[in-house]
């Protein structure tokens, strides 16, 4: 079931960069960035109260907490460094650059979350990274 949502997750990403690419003309990156927050944070709870997971909120450690609100700041600086990205670059390069994440995520969870790197996830990222420039020069 991971795959199913992970294939929609690519589908919403990439018609995120498509309609952003066109709503952002004439806005201010940050602003832009600002508004599809505010969607997010109202689709998010809506979410949180249609499927009753309110109650859980009392119960996150403390330590869960920080690591959240440290992810928060790392999407809210992605977000805006993306949303100006595509307001001055074309989405058919900005997005092949900004999915470099998938490289960096695995050497991050190797070295933070020691998880196996192994010869597939070598020759993956070198070819993740290999496309990124065939798509960008």
């Amino acid at each position: 079931m991971w795959f199913v949502f992970a294939l929609l997750s690519a589908v919403f990403a990439a018609l995120t960069s498509i309609l952003a690419k066109i709503g952002i003309e004439g806005v201010n990156s940050n602003l832009a960035t600002a508004i599809r927050t505010v969607v997010v944070v109202f689709m998010s709870w809506g979410m949180v109260f249609l499927t009753h997971a309110q109650g859980g909120l009392h119960e996150i450690s403390r330590k869960s907490w920080v690591f959240l609100i440290l992810s928060g700041l790392a999407t809210g600086a992605s977000w805006l460094c993306y949303y100006r990205a595509l307001q001055i670059g074309e989405a058919s390069r900005v997005v092949p650059v900004d999915k470099l994440s998938v490289v960096i995520t695995l050497i991050l969870a190797f070295v933070f979350l020691h998880e196996e790197f192994t010869v597939k996830s070598l020759v993956g990222s070198v070819l993740i990274g290999a496309g990124t420039l065939v798509m960008v020069l």
